[in-house]
């Protein structure tokens, strides 16, 4: 198994191993059952995990995967793993984010290329049943503005409807483009359009205006028919792990005052 060593990073991935470590020693506990996340950073959490289980700085630690490519990360790290299922208590979470909204830490997942058998579905599923949820992010993750893609999963039967409404409602806002498996995408999601292992299609609305307010603009979305999902967080108690170049910098959401900016 690749260890990753200081040695091997450059400056911004030496940082993000820190922040990664600093997850796991400060909120993983022996006999947890704990979410893991997809990512690079969640891939360095993970390898540090299985470490310190191997060191027995931990016992009894049962790992829940958010996908395909994180159980196979704790499968090299030797982390004992179980299947996500409604009656499964998480006692703990942590994952990649893509962006995160400062103050109020609404989040932004799934904008990676998906590989087989991963499903946006259930890591979201994942780390919102998690009693405690962590996200471990660089500084320039972390940010007021917001711009880029949010995926949104989509009816496959009508999904070219669903696009137009949502094009309807960002209108001069955003484009909406349906995401292909392979080749060059375009607006119909080219000759290979995704098709998730729930069969859904994964259309990513891109933002050619700023972002001014995610929680909106997921509220938004849930309310249009065809919508599945979509890859915000939000109104879900979290911490932000952030790696910087001065440090480490820990940021919740958690008290009354910043859960009612949401």
């Amino acid at each position: 198994m690749m260890v990753a060593t200081s040695s091997m990073l450059d400056g911004a991935g030496v940082r993000l191993l820190e922040a990664a470590k600093h997850t796991v020693d400060s909120y993983v506990r022996s006999g947890m059952v704990v979410g893991l996340g997809t990512g690079r950073a969640s891939a360095m959490a993970i390898e540090h995990l299985g470490r310190q289980l191997r060191e027995g700085a931990l016992r009894e630690v049962v790992g829940v995967p958010t996908s395909v490519s994180s159980a196979s990360e704790a499968a090299k790290a030797g982390i004992p793993l179980d299947q996500y299922g409604d009656n499964l208590q998480i006692d703990f979470a942590f994952d990649d984010a893509d962006v995160i909204e400062e103050g109020v830490l609404t989040a932004v997942i799934g904008r990676r290329k998906l590989e087989g058998g991963e499903s946006i579905i259930q890591e979201k599923s994942i780390i919102k049943a998690a009693t405690m949820l962590s996200f471990i992010i660089t500084e320039k993750q972390y940010t007021k503005d917001l711009d880029g893609s949010i995926p949104v999963l989509v009816l496959s039967d009508n999904w070219m409807e669903t696009a137009e409404e949502i094009d309807d409602m960002f209108l001069g806002d955003a484009e909406v483009w349906r995401r292909p498996t392979m080749g060059h995408a375009d607006p119909l999601g080219g000759d290979f359009p995704l098709v998730t292992r729930e069969g859904h299609n994964v259309l990513d609305v891109i933002f050619t205006s700023p972002i001014l307010n995610l929680a909106q603009v997921a509220r938004g979305l849930d309310q249009i028919d065809g919508v599945v999902d979509h890859g915000v967080i939000v109104d879900t108690p979290c911490t932000a792990i952030i790696a910087s170049e001065y440090g480490l910098q820990i940021v919740d959401n958690l008290s009354v005052d910043a859960l009612k900016l949401k």
